[in-house]
């Protein structure tokens, strides 16, 4: 059976190889095989388990098809096979443990083949840890082997943003069906119809080797089912209800569990084995592929897989088995009592090590079964449950759930307790958009902490009103409580309160260009990483990074956004996660690396209101300045987000936006009708850089003392071009690195040179509608030999990538990785892998050797 099932697969056991071999000479990368169940990935696997490279090492790690996966399942498969660091950091589930000592086994063993199967179904924090070692793999001596069904992806499948991630190092290896010849060999050696066999299998291997197996010469089952159940059947009894037993466990069986569940063990299986349905290991036993496990399972009647899932509960039980294992088996069994009792555990295991999602089902199925449970105990699982829902990021749900909470806290009296859910309250109804209800829960929250001997918590609740107000760019009173609450914080050593309200208090001060900030915020972060608090450390960098893109310190602001950006996907704070990539959205916007705007803030185009909204003002912003006509149309979605949230830094840049959008079209009195509210807004809650930046549309649209309203020391670039003072906003804008905005200052030169220098940059950018004002002014003035600009792609460049894009794949062409590029071009790594990710989605290929070839294809690399 395995010689006939690796024929026609020398091309992918070759690409196995060699990528073993590789690994062992140092060079690390991915390797994605893929295709549909049955194909036969697992015996690719097995055969280079089975004869590896000399040299290399295999390990593998299997996913099971659990309701909800096991936390790290995969990787905790390796405990007996690799260091005890590594093997203690996955007992524990400690996550950054887990991600530097799976780093260092790999580094310190080159040749390593690390292989997850059937990584489709696996739990979010083996996605987290194998996302953490494909961004490293370059620098690794690692072939890591990735297999997964193809029609198990979908865009929101977990996998999917893992498999969008992956650009450095990475090979796609599909495994093709069998072919007719391929099949008709199998076929005729035990007296088939080729034709026949294939007609029913279409060259899927598996189904090749069933029906082979179960067939005669003249009746052919009509499905794969029948074909394993036939074979099933010819089973003794005792020994078909030996395998149906296994067959309701959908991992493989390790020996303990074999030794309870089957009479007589493993040496019992004898005739399962001989029959193709089973392999047995010393460690235990397995279904020679899911889908025969799967057919025996569909094949029962509920009342049997609920007595046999009862069997494997017990003897779980009595193991002390992974939480994840039991509630399983026990949701399956219909033991409410036991999905109650171990649900809680499970929950909290994938909580900390950060599986959200798995830890979010947990709860749901805890809550499910919790009729026994007292109503305090009730309370606190739903309190968990609406906090895993909120880390997800599903904000309406969150509401729902608290709802029930802030309910039961209030029949049950307890202030404390009631205060803090409030709290909780307060942060979920922002996230969902909820301002007014908001800012209510906030205010009851403190008011019931007021007295508590829960001084942190009092703290907390101070700081989650500050943090409001600063949202709201009300900083006088934010700078009020915030204060207040660190000094609590302070004197009480909590480390949450600490860095919540160190958090609001920096940026408070940073949206009032106090450099003060920069500091808090840093310690805040730090702070919050200590005490594994992720959520409240990656919003320290959220703040810290969007205060800098406000006073275009581009520079810095991406230095600090690479290391947020990576320590969200470790900790998976995906909300702020996705934020964070919409702030890239905006730095690319800033630079006018469009592509790469639009490629970045496509993550939040789907996201929770506030990511996207700012995913919505760079998309129209970007539209605008190319000269898109939809450009308005997306602005005015984006408005209609930002006055249901009705915050400043929310509704000023998308008025910003729409008032560019008619300056461009030529109407000044459009543009003051939609600056003018956003600007006297901006003015009475003393936002200085967005009053700089409206105030200087306000004098392209003909207000002469727009600069009035700006504090007269204020340096930010757009206030200096607000004054008038052209030149020097330029000179500011070109160092901070923003061409666009050099160029629209430039623009307002009286000098012939400084406009055929501003249409020299908006050619480049391709920002036609300010390159025709520029065109036309040069025209008035009578200058003569006016560059036409560009005239569309040219031959060598036809998918219309932008000169820093050809670069890049020039690079790529050399065999570059994306550090050695960054390093070439003086650039983060960050930017380059958008750059990458910009050229992919241009060239339309999903891998970087792809883009090489359909280069090479459409004649861009030639002289």
């Amino acid at each position: 059976m395995e010689l006939q099932r690796l024929l026609e697969r020398e091309r992918e056991l070759d690409e196995l190889i060699s990528g073993a071999r590789a690994s062992l000479a140092g060079r690390g990368e991915v390797l994605l095989v893929h295709g549909e169940a049955g194909i036969g990935k697992s015996s690719l696997v097995q055969a280079l388990r089975t004869d590896p490279p000399s040299g290399c090492r295999v390990l593998v790690g299997s996913c099971d098809a659990l309701a909800t996966p096991r936390t790290l399942g995969p990787l905790r498969d390796l405990i007996p096979f690799v260091g005890e660091r590594l093997a203690a950091a996955l007992r524990a589930g400690d996550r950054e443990e887990v991600f530097d000592a799976l780093r260092d086994e790999l580094a310190g063993a080159p040749g390593t083949v690390l292989v997850i199967e059937d990584v489709h179904w696996a739990d979010e924090a083996t996605l987290d840890a194998l996302t953490f070692v494909a961004r490293r793999v370059e620098t690794l001596p690692v072939l890591v082997v990735l297999t997964y069904r193809d029609d198990e992806i979908d865009h929101g499948h977990p996998l999917a943003r893992l498999l969008g991630d992956l650009h450095v190092n990475v090979r796609h290896l599909a495994v093709p069906r069998l072919s007719p010849g391929a099949v008709a060999a199998i076929a005729v050696d035990r007296g088939l119809d080729p034709k026949q066999v294939f007609d029913l299998t279409q060259g899927n291997p598996y189904f090749v080797g069933e029906l082979v197996a179960s067939a005669d010469a003249v009746h052919v089952p009509r499905s794969v089912v029948d074909a394993v159940t036939g074979r099933l059947h010819r089973l003794p009894v005792e020994a078909r209800g030996q395998v149906e037993q296994l067959a309701v466990i959908p991992s493989a069986v390790a020996s303990a569990e074999v030794a309870r569940l089957v009479p007589g063990g493993a040496a019992a299986l004898g005739a399962a084995e001989e029959r193709g349905l089973l392999t047995v290991r010393p460690d235990g036993v397995a279904f020679r592929h899911e889908l025969t496990r799967r057919a025996i399972v569909d094949a029962m009647p509920a009342a049997r897989r609920i007595e046999l899932n009862a069997r494997v509960l017990a003897v779980l039980l009595e193991l002390d088995a992974d939480p994840a294992r039991i509630v399983s088996h026990a949701v399956e069994a219909g033991d409410g009592e036991v999905v109650a009792a171990w649900a809680p555990r499970a929950a909290r295991d994938a909580a900390a090590s950060g599986a959200h999602r798995q830890a979010a089902v947990h709860f749901r199925a805890a809550l499910e079964h919790a009729s026994a449970l007292d109503p305090v105990e009730r309370v606190d699982l739903m309190q968990a449950y609406a906090i895993e829902l909120y880390t997800l990021g599903a904000d309406q749900e969150a509401v729902a759930v608290q709802a029930e909470v802030l309910d039961a806290r209030r029949t049950a009296g307890d202030a404390t307790a009631l205060g803090a859910s409030l709290r909780w309250a307060s942060r979920f109804h922002w996230l969902a958009g909820q301002r007014a209800e908001a800012e209510a829960t906030a205010r009851e929250a403190s008011a019931c902490l007021t007295n508590s001997t829960d001084r942190a918590l009092f703290a907390l609740a101070l700081s989650n009103e500050a943090q409001l107000a600063m949202l709201a760019h009300d900083l006088s009173r934010a700078l009020e409580l915030a204060p207040r609450a660190v000094a609590i914080a302070r004197e009480t050593g909590d480390r949450r309160a600490l860095s919540h309200s160190l958090n609001n208090l920096g940026t408070a001060r940073l949206l009032l260009n106090d450099e003060a900030g920069v500091a808090e915020l840093t310690e805040a972060a730090e702070v919050a990483a200590a005490a594994n608090l992720m959520d409240d450390a990656a919003r320290a960098h959220v703040n810290l990074v969007w205060s800098l893109l406000d006073q275009y310190r581009i520079d810095l602001a991406e230095r600090h956004l690479d290391a947020a950006l990576e320590f969200s996907e470790r900790a998976e704070v995906m909300g702020l996660w996705t934020y964070q990539k919409v702030e890239h959205a905006r730095l690319h916007l800033a630079r006018g690396e469009w592509d790469e705007a639009l490629a970045a803030a496509a993550y939040g185009r789907e996201a929770l209101p506030h990511a996207h909204c700012v995913a919505l003002t760079v998309i129209g912003t970007v539209q605008v300045r190319r000269g898109d006509p939809q450009g308005e149309e997306t602005l005015r979605e984006a408005l209609a987000v930002a006055t249901r949230l009705g915050e400043l830094q929310r509704t000023g840049p998308v008025a910003a936006a729409m008032a560019e959008a008619a300056l461009l079209r030529g109407s000044a009195s459009e543009a003051l009708a939609v600056v003018g509210p956003a600007h006297a807004e901006a003015v009475r809650l003393g936002a200085v850089n967005q009053t700089a930046e409206l105030a200087v549309l306000r004098r392209r649209a003909g207000v002469a003392d727009a600069a009035d309203t700006m504090p007269p020391d204020l340096d930010h670039p757009a206030a200096v071009q607000a004054r008038g003072d052209w030149r020097r906003a330029a000179d500011l804008w070109h160092a901070a690195g923003a061409p666009y905005h050099e160029a629209d200052a430039l623009a307002e030169s009286p000098h012939d040179d400084d406009l055929l220098e501003a249409l020299a940059i908006l050619d480049r950018l391709g920002a036609v509608p300010l390159a025709r004002q520029v065109r036309a002014e040069l025209r008035a003035r009578g200058v003569r030999g006016i560059p036409r600009g560009p005239a569309g792609t040219t031959r060598r460049n036809p998918e219309g990538l932008t000169d820093r894009q050809l670069g890049v794949l020039v690079l790529l062409v050399e065999g570059l990785t994306n550090a050695e590029i960054a390093e070439r071009l003086v650039v983060s790594v960050r930017t380059v892998d958008s750059h990458v990710a910009a050229i992919l989605m241009k060239l339309d290929v999903p891998t970087r050797q792809d883009a090489v070839l359909a280069a090479r294809r459409l004649g861009m690399l030639s002289a």
